[in-house]
């Protein structure tokens, strides 16, 4: 193994001493911090709402904007240098890292949720079913992934077209100079991303060891405590280590395909044996309501408090507003390792893939698994809808258990959920490699492991002490000044492809 060529000790230091504080806090005074970050999360999601709204809609207007424009045809690298990934592969990869785990944590759950407790409709009805796909797929489609895109396309621009190193601040380039990316300011940005990154993983590994955990014990009885789900995460954190030494070539690309073909044979099972025509016309409906509603969609603040007042409680900020915040905090590693893997594709085909591509995946993804739910629910048993109130990671199980061959399909569930669950940590420790490593391409290995061993280490201690809330508020507050920081690149993009420089 080589030496550890080159390593950001401020970026390094300050991020692990920040992440260590925050640690030490809620293993002392859990109910106190708690405390704290709930008014925390109360502040931003009740104040600042309508900042995250528009940046989001600000990104997707851009993004649609720029393939579209003359400045699509700039190839990311040099004018002969071919794509280093075929396209499945790129996707593939791209999508695990995004939304993998997400995708399997929620489908069933979130469809379900606005169902049972319909934000614009009464609850449990038709009209609730419909309006809570329209939901999910605003919420899981053009959005998330235009941020995804922005970060992206800013790292990839300035360091395959400009000589850049892989790193946030060398974003601001045009706007801060060499000076501003190489000095404090340039340092602070990139010890933020760090510190979002880290936070947006252990809380995801956290989510997924509870899945899991929750998943074995449907089926065959394992107890479902937070004991199991810390073995579960040190088992997991190994591999995704493993992963991430052996680079993307071998380690994520092989298992992002793999996980990409098991998904696809679920999705084609539950198409098949499931009720068909209902997925196809909830797919065909829901897209249609989708896009048809995306602009109102995009702005909608219940200002005047008519959606708060139906379901009792702040529905915006704590879903829309939530989830822009959190696909924030997950842009910096996404749209990194986006970047660092998308190297000899012109812009237009790098929007058009990460855009429209995951979209369509995920309105399918949707429709089948959260459809198929809808469906028993409206139709059927019934019976899914009460399993994801009692224990929200067992709404994908419960779902599964209406269907044939369900012991085979919890399986494979489970392996969908493990090799996301180790896409997107393995995908977060190789860009984290990247942000301490001056903006290395190939950081060395054992800082990879040094982070790995960090991301599995902060998820079990934050899991043990109920801290997954408290971290997830962090990462909102975080989500804040790296919202400012996608704006700013959004500025900086503009101005350097207007002069060419």
């Amino acid at each position: 193994m080589k030496s550890v060529s080159k390593v950001d000790k401020p970026i390094l230091w300050s991020s692990l001493i920040i992440s260590a504080a925050f640690v030490v806090a809620t293993l002392v005074t859990p109910s106190g911090v708690s405390t704290v970050f709930n008014e925390i999360f109360s502040f931003f999601t009740k104040n600042l709402g309508w900042a995250y709204m528009l940046t989001a809609a600000m990104c997707v207007a851009f993004c649609i904007g720029l393939a579209l424009s003359k400045y699509g045809n700039i190839k990311l690298g040099k004018d002969d240098e071919e794509p280093e990934h075929s396209r499945g592969s790129w996707f593939a990869m791209l999508f695990a890292a995004g939304m993998g785990i997400g995708l399997v944590f929620w489908g069933v759950a979130e469809p379900i949720m606005h169902f049972n407790y319909s934000p614009f409709a009464d609850s449990k009805t038709p009209e609730a079913a419909r309006i809570a796909m329209r939901t999910v797929l605003f919420h899981w489609g053009l959005h998330p992934w235009a941020m995804y895109a922005v970060v992206a396309l800013a790292l990839a621009y300035f360091q395959f077209c400009k000589g850049l190193p892989g790193l946030i601040s060398s974003t601001l380039y045009p706007l801060i100079g060499e000076k501003g990316i190489r000095g404090p300011i340039g340092k602070i940005i990139d010890a933020i991303a760090v510190i979002v990154t880290l936070f947006g993983v252990a809380t995801s590994l956290g989510l997924g060891a509870q899945q899991f955990t929750s998943g074995m014990n449907f089926e065959y009885g394992l107890p479902n405590t937070t004991t199991v789900a810390v073995v579960l995460i040190a088992i997991i954190t190994v591999l995704f280590i493993i992963s991430a030494v052996t680079g993307i070539d071998k380690g994520i690309k092989f298992l992002s395909n793999t996980n990409m073909v098991i998904a696809f044979l679920l999705m084609l099972f539950l198409l098949i044996v499931g009720p068909t025509r209902y997925i196809l016309n909830i797919f065909s409906e829901s897209m249609g309501d989708y896009l048809q509603n995306i602009v109102s969609l995009s702005f909608f603040m219940d200002t005047q408090g008519t959606v708060a007042k139906h379901t009792g409680n702040d529905w915006i900020g704590s879903w829309t507003v939530f989830y822009w915040a959190w696909w924030i905090t997950w842009a910096p590693f996404v749209g990194s390792f986006i970047a660092r893997i998308s190297k000899g594709r012109t812009i237009r085909e790098f929007m058009v893939g990460i855009l429209v591509a995951p979209t369509l995946l995920s309105a399918i993804w949707f429709s089948i698994v959260g459809g198929s739910a809808l469906n028993i629910e409206l139709f059927g048993s019934g019976g899914i809808g009460a399993a994801v109130d009692k224990d929200v990671p067992s709404g994908i199980f419960a779902l599964l258990s209406h269907f044939p061959l369900s012991s085979l399909t919890v399986v494979l569930t489970m392996i969908l959920l493990a090799i996301f669950f180790i896409t997107s940590a393995d995908s977060a420790t190789f860009v984290i490699g990247m942000f301490t490593s001056g903006g290395e391409l190939n950081p060395d290995n054992r800082l990879k492991i040094v982070w790995g061993v960090v991301e599995g280490s902060l998820a079990a201690i934050l899991l043990v002490a109920g801290g997954l809330s408290a971290v997830q508020t962090v990462s909102f507050m975080f989500s804040f000044p790296f919202m400012i920081i996608m704006i700013l690149m959004v500025v900086s993009l503009v101005k350097a492809m207007g002069k060419g420089s």
